[in-house]
């Protein structure tokens, strides 16, 4: 399967939109739903719906004035493949992730939200699924699963999850678990689905190990 129709990184276009969002990281072939209600973003959305409707998810780090941080070094382009609009003037948009980039320059434009140039070269592989034919061992992986959600009050469809191949698992626990944003930044930013899983299950055996040494009930996820 080709993401998004895109066969090769030289169609994807030359300069995208992006969204700063900590804690929000998009994966190839995933799906992110999200509510756009700034003006500046509303803006992006409508620009986006009358070109390629790419948007770029990106986290932010250190540096930079409060209004204008720092991007990540990567990030990665969805495609909007389902928008409504609610009476009340905000967007309900979900972005289907076509392929990563690295930020390769910050553009000056006038438009209120901000622009890169993306370097998608070393991510052409992101273009074809993963099928990933050999299976991982599933069920020590969703006993750490499950003591990570219990010690954070948080529930999960286990019959889906038991049942969803590999790619579609890794990548969605990857973008839907509250990690932190460097947490996050370092699952987006394994080479492929292999070393995301490998990543996926050393976070949640180091906090499941953390956990286990509190003495304290843990709280539920607000």
């Amino acid at each position: 399967m080709v993401a998004g129709g895109y066969r090769k990184v030289g169609d994807l276009p030359s300069a995208i939109p992006v969204f700063p969002l900590d804690g929000a990281v998009l994966l190839p072939f995933s799906e992110l739903p999200l509510r756009i209600f700034e003006p500046r973003y509303l803006n992006m959305v409508d620009d986006a719906m009358s070109g390629d409707r790419m948007i770029g998810m990106i986290q932010t780090r250190r540096g930079g004035p409060a209004s204008r941080p720092k991007l990540e070094r990567v990030g990665c382009a969805g495609r909007i493949t389902a928008y409504a609009e609610t009476t009340d003037g905000k967007y309900l948009i979900t972005l289907t992730g076509i392929c990563r980039f690295e930020t390769g320059g910050e553009l000056i434009v006038q438009t209120p939200y901000r622009q890169v140039r993306p370097a998608w070269g070393m991510f052409q592989a992101d273009l074809e699924m993963d099928d990933e034919p050999e299976e991982f061992e599933r069920q020590p992986f969703l006993g750490l699963l499950r003591r990570y959600l219990d010690a954070r009050g948080l529930g999960i469809e286990w019959d889906a999850i038991a049942s969803a191949p590999a790619p579609a698992l890794i990548n969605s626990l990857a973008m839907a678990l509250p990690f932190d944003t460097a947490e996050k930044q370092a699952l987006l930013e394994a080479p492929g689905l292999t070393e995301r899983r490998a990543a996926l299950g050393a976070l949640l055996e180091i906090d499941s190990a953390f956990d286990a040494g509190e003495d304290d009930e843990p709280k539920a996820l607000q």
